[in-house]
């Protein structure tokens, strides 16, 4: 068992905690669910599993994360950060528990592959794997981005590794449950967007050379350098046709012609035009802070507004 503490955020996940928990039992000696007062029977299930569980209020998962590290009492010389719906593979399993205690102390990180599962299948085209995540720290040494959505683990000090196994996005839920919360991913996102064109954000964040691991860099810049520079009704069709087409998503069949028309057309139109629709509403507010607070209060998310789980 290796010295490891995951962190897993739930709200209402009775559907995926028991698989992620148990996948993990084999490797990580301390499983700790922070969640968001669940209505269903997760924290029972997680509870009788093993876990130990704290609740806390959720406002974005930044902060939910980044509440959970400096709260849960981590006692093991590595944290790692795994979604309620992920499933961590055997074979990143094994090598977690094989490789974690040999790393050099100059290595403080290890971003792992996250293989997407959609409607059964495995997406494996469009860009979308491999996709490589810092997700393993040792503990101390990484901290959560401040951001609405589109949050990362960035490393504070040394430099990261990469492992070649395997975790899996991998929710059971159907289409309404996807479309549902990525409508409520897009307000996010689009408060982050407007924080960001307010200029209430480090501009410096998301540059190459930032604390990111390389390919969340990369993916970072060109979304603010190049996406974002172009008008939404033409960059979510452009961007659609670039992962289907010259990424081959088109090979991932029926289910991936549906994943990629929705996250990678619709999702990014629906951002854009909650955007535009935001900046149209405070145009006249001259104060940033101001026009941020409003666009909060829009959006429901001002600080009296609704501590919702994430589903």
């Amino acid at each position: 068992m290796a010295d490891l503490t995951v962190i897993i955020l739930t709200f209402n996940e009775a559907l995926h905690i028991e698989r992620a928990i148990l996948a993990l039992r084999p490797v990580a000696r301390d499983i700790v669910v922070v969640d968001s007062y669940s209505t269903d029977e997760t924290v029972e299930l997680a509870r009788s599993l093993g876990a130990r569980v704290l609740q806390n209020p959720f406002v974005t998962q930044a902060q939910q994360f980044q509440w959970a590290i400096e709260n849960a009492g981590i006692t093991t010389g590595w944290t790692m950060r795994l979604d309620a719906d992920e499933v961590v593979e055997p074979d990143l399993a094994q090598e977690i528990e094989r490789e974690l205690s040999r790393l050099p102390p100059e290595v403080t990180g290890v971003t792992l592959n996250r293989r997407h599962i959609f409607m059964g299948r495995w997406i494996r085209h469009g860009g979308r794997f491999p996709l490589y995540l810092l997700r393993i720290w040792r503990t101390g040494a990484a901290q959560v981005e401040d951001k609405w959505m589109d949050e990362h683990i960035v490393l504070l000090r040394g430099r990261s590794v990469r492992f070649t196994g395997v975790f899996s996005d991998w929710n059971l839920r159907d289409l309404t449950f996807f479309t549902d919360k990525h409508n409520r991913y897009a307000t996010r996102e689009a408060i982050e967007v407007m924080r960001r064109g307010l200029g209430l954000t480090d501009p410096q964040a998301d540059q190459p050379g930032s604390p990111l691991s390389g390919q969340t860099a990369y993916k970072r810049w060109m979304k603010h350098g190049i996406y974002g520079a172009i008008p939404f009704y033409l960059s979510a069709p452009l961007y659609f046709l670039y992962r289907y087409l010259l990424l081959g998503g088109f090979l991932d069949g029926r289910e991936g012609l549906t994943y990629h028309l929705l996250q990678g057309l619709w999702y990014r139109f629906l951002v854009g035009a909650k955007v535009f629709e935001l900046k149209q509403k405070v145009r006249d507010i001259a104060d940033p802070a101001t026009a941020f607070g409003e666009v909060l209060r829009l959006t429901s998310y001002a600080p009296a507004g609704p501590q919702v789980g994430k589903t």
